[in-house]
C-alpha cells in the first residue's frame, strides 16, 4: 500500500509546489491552493508524520565547499548476504552521500564526493576497498551534473 492513497489533490498540489521551492512561504502555498495558511501547515505536518516528506535542510553545492570530484562507484561483494554489514560500514564514510542496493552487475552503487582525484584515491584505497566483504569496485567520474530534481508529483 502506498502513501498516495492517503493524499488528496490539495496534498499533491502542496507537494508539487514545495518540491520546486522548499523555502516558499506557506502563505504563498495557501494562496495558490485556495486554502488557509494553517491548513497548509497541518497538511505538511501530516505528510511529515506519514513520511511522505522526509528530511529538511539546505542543498549545498559541493564545489563551493571544495568537493570538485563527483564519482559513482559500483561495488562487488563476495556474497550478496553481506550487503547490510557492508552498507553499515559504508555509511561511516562521510564522503559517500548515496548508497543503493542494486540489481545487475553491482551489488551496491554509491555516490561519492571527493575534493580531488588524490582524495578519491584515498577514499577508495584506504576506506572502501578495505571493508571486509567487498571483492572489487568500479569507479565512474562524473564530468558534469546536467540536472538534479525531485520526482514529479502526479495528480491522477
Amino acid at each position: 500500500m502506498t502513501h498516495k492513497h492517503h493524499l488528496d489533490e490539495i496534498d499533491l498540489k502542496i507537494l508539487d509546489i514545495i518540491s520546486q521551492n522548499a523555502r516558499i512561504p506557506f502563505k504563498d502555498v495557501a494562496a495558490e491552493c485556495g486554502i488557509s495558511r494553517a491548513a497548509v501547515h497541518q497538511r505538511v505536518n501530516r505528510m511529515i508524520e506519514m513520511e511522505v516528506i522526509t528530511g529538511s535542510g539546505y542543498n549545498i553545492d559541493p564545489k563551493k565547499v571544495d568537493y570538485h570530484t563527483c564519482t559513482y562507484i559500483g561495488i562487488f561483494l563476495d556474497k550478496g548476504e553481506l550487503y547490510h554489514k557492508v552498507a553499515r560500514e559504508l555509511m561511516s564514510i562521510r564522503e559517500i552521500v548515496e548508497c543503493h542496493y542494486t540489481t545487475g552487475q553491482y551489488a551496491i552503487f554509491a555516490k561519492v564526493y571527493a575534493r580531488n582525484n588524490e582524495h578519491l584515491k584515498e577514499i577508495l584505497n584506504d576506506k572502501i576497498q578495505r571493508i571486509s566483504g567487498i571483492s572489487s569496485t568500479e569507479t565512474f567520474i562524473s564530468l558534469e551534473e546536467t540536472f538534479n530534481r525531485q520526482v514529479p508529483i502526479y495528480k491522477d
